[in-house]
C-alpha cells in the first residue's frame, strides 16, 4: 500500500474517533449482519476485533468469532456497525484495511507453513492463538502500519467499552452487550448519573456557586 493511501486511512480513522467522541451515530445492524457471511472485509475486520476483545460463537460454525471466551465481545457489541456508519469517513477504506491485514496473515502463515483455506479470508482462517500472535506483532514494532492498527483498536474499544455509537442511557436500556457485561451502572430516573459514595469517602470540595447548570466553571 502506498504512502498516500496510508495517509488517507489514518485521516479517516482519526476523524472517525473524533465523531465517536462527539456523540451517537446512526447504525444499521441488520444490514451489517446480513452481509457478514458474504463480505470478506466484514469477516476480516470482525476477526480482528474479536482478537482484541474476544466473544463467544454467535452461531454454530461461526468462523469470525473464534469462541475463545464465554460472553460477548467486540463483534457482539456492534463494532462492524460502527465502522460502517454513514456518519464516519471510514467505510470506503475498510476493504483496503482488511486487505492489509489479510496480507499480513498470508505472510505469517507462509513462514510457519500453515495451510490457509481459499474459502475464507486468510486472517479469519488462522486459529485464535495465531491471530493473537499476529496482532500482537502489529503493535510496538515500529512497523509502518502500526498507527493504523492503533486507531483501529481504539475504535474496537469504543464500541465495546463505552457504546460510543449510542447514547449511553439508551444503550443500557437496550442491553448493549459491552456495557451489560462490564456492569456499567444505570442512570437515575432523570437520565443522569449520581453516586452516593465519593471516591475518597468524603467530599473534596463544595460546588462553586458560579458553576453553570451543565457543570462547567463560570
Amino acid at each position: 500500500m502506498s504512502t498516500p493511501n496510508r495517509r488517507a486511512i489514518l485521516k479517516a480513522l482519526t476523524a472517525s474517533v473524533a465523531v465517536l467522541a462527539a456523540g451517537e451515530l446512526t447504525v444499521t445492524p441488520a444490514a451489517a449482519a446480513a452481509q457478514a457471511s458474504e463480505n470478506w472485509t466484514t469477516q476480516t475486520l470482525g476477526a480482528f476485533a474479536d482478537t482484541l476483545i474476544p466473544g463467544e460463537h454467535r452461531f454454530s460454525g461461526d468462523q469470525v468469532c473464534a469462541g475463545a471466551v464465554t460472553g460477548p465481545g467486540a463483534v457482539q457489541a456492534g463494532v462492524i456497525d460502527v465502522m460502517n456508519s454513514p456518519q464516519l469517513p471510514l467505510a470506503p477504506l475498510l476493504p483496503e484495511i482488511a486487505a492489509l491485514l489479510d496480507a499480513r496473515a498470508i505472510s505469517y502463515a507462509a513462514v510457519r507453513l500453515i495451510w490457509l483455506s481459499p474459502s475464507r479470508p486468510p486472517f479469519v482462517d488462522l486459529s485464535f492463538s495465531h491471530r493473537t500472535n499476529l496482532v500482537a506483532g502489529l503493535f510496538g514494532s515500529g512497523d509502518l502500519d502500526e498507527p493504523v492498527w492503533q486507531v483501529m483498536s481504539l475504535i474496537v474499544g469504543i464500541a465495546f467499552d463505552t457504546a460510543g455509537q449510542f447514547d449511553t442511557a439508551a444503550a443500557l436500556a437496550q442491553g448493549h452487550p459491552g456495557l451489560t457485561w462490564l456492569k456499567f451502572p444505570k442512570p437515575n430516573p432523570d437520565g443522569r448519573w449520581r453516586f452516593e459514595d465519593f471516591s475518597y469517602g468524603r467530599r473534596l470540595a463544595a460546588l462553586h456557586p458560579a458553576t453553570t447548570p451543565s457543570g462547567s466553571p463560570a
